[in-house]
């Protein structure tokens, strides 16, 4: 990961306007018809063939022709992604709704279990990964979590920065300060994530230091983790910072969870996009650029209490 770590302002202000319920299962499985979608670009629709929006002519031919970028993702994410009136909201939607208008096209989100995204990606089910995704050279080199080659791997579009926290049930009844304290103990995480990953690395070093590993408990949704934590089989789980900030402000009205310690590994989120197809990449990345430039993908953030997660400018594959 990389080791920016961005000052972050409190999400109280904006998201207590907001009315998503959290918690939420899985919306179906990446062959599924999509869930929800966003962004209407300027003179596009499904079998459009042409747009006046000023980046359209750099997409690839087939999307160009279809109108639509097929976007994989895990809407459980509040308020990154998740479900709200049976439609896919939040973060990324809104930031894929800003380069839609740039680039003439919608981008259509299906809802499917986290660890499948990268493969409905190289299978060509989806155009694009956009989940909250952290951009890793692993993923980069499509290597597994103990270095196996598994697939060609993924460029990214990095979009945002944010790191790993932990949160517990409200009131902290085992006094967790920060993930040092989580030796020995039983702690939720979904599948596949990259804080998996942070858990997994703590838990060497408790057994380094001579201390019991954690109990690390795997789940295929998020939400499936958050569950196990509010009901008390896990102590604390392990979450994106604006995931975990969110829970603690909204769920149970702001009565289930808190975030403890501070963000760690703080790194890049990135849009994913398979490696045989630079032209794609290269189209969202001045699309992104675009959105920066003119505003809409600070006022996309904003909407949602994310905007220090801000990037300053449009870039291909900075995770480490």
């Amino acid at each position: 990961m990389a080791t920016r770590r961005p000052t972050r302002r409190t999400l109280a202000t904006v998201l207590a306007a907001t009315t998503a319920s959290l918690l939420l299962s899985a919306c179906g499985d990446q062959t599924a018809a999509g869930q929800g979608s966003a962004g209407a670009g300027a003179g596009a629709g499904a079998g459009a063939a042409k747009s006046d929006a000023p980046l359209f002519a750099k997409l690839p031919a087939d999307i160009r022709a279809a109108g639509v970028i097929k976007v994989g993702t895990d809407a459980t994410y509040a308020p990154m992604e998740f479900v709200e009136n049976g439609k896919i909201v939040g973060v990324d939607p809104d930031v894929a709704a800003a380069l839609g208008k740039h680039l003439g096209v919608r981008f259509e989100f299906t809802s499917g279990t986290f660890d499948s995204l990268i493969t409905s990606l190289n299978s060509g089910r989806q155009d694009i990964v956009m989940s909250s995704m952290n951009d890793t050279m692993a993923r980069q080199q499509g290597l597994d979590d103990k270095g196996q080659k598994t697939g060609n791997g993924v460029d990214f579009v990095d979009y945002f920065v944010a790191g790993t926290v932990v949160y517990v049930q409200k009131g902290n009844p085992q006094q967790i300060r920060s993930i040092a304290d989580l030796c020995g103990k039983k702690t939720a995480v979904q599948r596949g994530t990259i804080f998996e990953e942070a858990a997994k690395n703590r838990s060497k070093e408790c057994e380094a230091s001579g201390k019991p590993a954690i109990a690390i408990e795997s789940f295929p949704t998020d939400a499936e983790a958050q569950t196990r934590v509010k009901a008390g089989g896990a102590v604390a789980g392990v979450n994106d910072y604006p995931v975990a900030a969110y829970l603690a402000l909204k769920a149970d009205g702001g009565n289930a969870f808190e975030v403890v310690g501070n963000q760690i590994e703080a790194g890049p989120f990135g849009i994913a996009v398979a490696k045989d197809n630079p032209e794609l990449r290269d189209a969202l990345k001045a699309a992104l650029a675009a959105c920066i430039a003119d505003g809409s993908y600070q006022k996309a953030l904003d909407k949602w209490g994310a905007g220090t997660g801000a990037v300053a400018s449009a870039n291909v594959n900075t995770g480490s």
